[in-house]
């Protein structure tokens, strides 16, 4: 399965994200709009360190189902395309967007300070959690969701880019990863599937 990304695909086999997990397109009737992961798969948790000092967890919350991605500050089309999507949804949702958790993570911890990506994320809105952990945090994260992101010389005026993986992915508030969504998915089909599951 090909997953589209910023600067170049990554091609790796769908066994490399979710083990033996299959990944299906479903139709309505109990499904979802975007890529059904069938059974939905349990997410270990992480734990961020906030601009402020306080933590963030990606540990589940009742009632309260999560939407990652993985991307990075300087990122010059995929993120901020993904992101003004979420702004979007967030509005489309109305009053049952304050149930839902946006979480921006950064593949380049390096340049994207906790602040940075708290920041960037907060500029599309202001209820978006933009987070940044150790190397060690970040790459377990990466492996557990199946993101691949590789370092590519930039210009002196941009630094270096980050080629990586650009699906979203919808973990629900029991923990687990429920749906994905490949670059280029309509907006309005995660919206659809949040409302779904509250």
């Amino acid at each position: 399965m090909r997953r589209f990304v910023a600067r170049r695909s990554f091609v790796r086999p769908i066994a490399l994200l979710l083990g033996c997990v299959l990944l299906a397109s479903c139709e309505l009737g109990g499904s979802f709009k975007g890529m059904a992961v069938d059974p939905p798969r349990e997410m270990p948790t992480f734990v961020f360190t906030r601009a402020d000092g306080s933590r963030f967890s990606t540990s589940p919350e009742p009632g309260r189902p999560m939407v990652l991605f993985f991307g990075y500050t300087h990122c010059p089309d995929v993120c901020p395309t993904t992101l003004a999507d979420w702004k979007r949804v967030r509005a489309s949702l109305g009053d049952k967007a304050k149930a839902v958790r946006f979480v921006f993570v950064t593949v380049d911890p390096e340049r994207d300070t906790p602040a940075l990506a708290e920041r960037y994320a907060r500029m599309y809105d202001a209820a978006f959690e933009g987070v940044s952990g150790d190397a060690i945090t970040t790459s377990r994260m990466m492996d557990a969701f199946g993101v691949a992101a590789a370092r590519e010389a930039g210009t002196d005026a941009t630094g270096y880019l980050v080629s990586h993986s650009s699906q979203v992915f919808l973990v629900d508030s029991h923990g687990k990863l429920v749906a994905l969504y490949p670059f280029g998915t309509g907006w309005d089909a995660l919206a659809a599937d949040l409302e779904r599951l509250q």
